[in-house]
């Protein structure tokens, strides 16, 4: 369980670099960007 956090906090991670070079609405970069950070410490804290 704890790889598939991480590798979901990687994918949002990628998602929020994605959205920022389009200039995505800040609002949507920092809702994923928050999703990303809490997938990788759950997966982080469960290894």
């Amino acid at each position: 369980m704890a790889s598939v956090l991480i590798f979901l906090g990687l994918f949002f991670a990628a998602g929020v670099w994605s959205f920022w070079k389009q200039e995505k609405p800040r609002s949507v970069i920092l809702v994923l960007g928050f999703a990303s950070a809490m997938c990788l410490a759950a997966g982080i804290m469960r290894y």
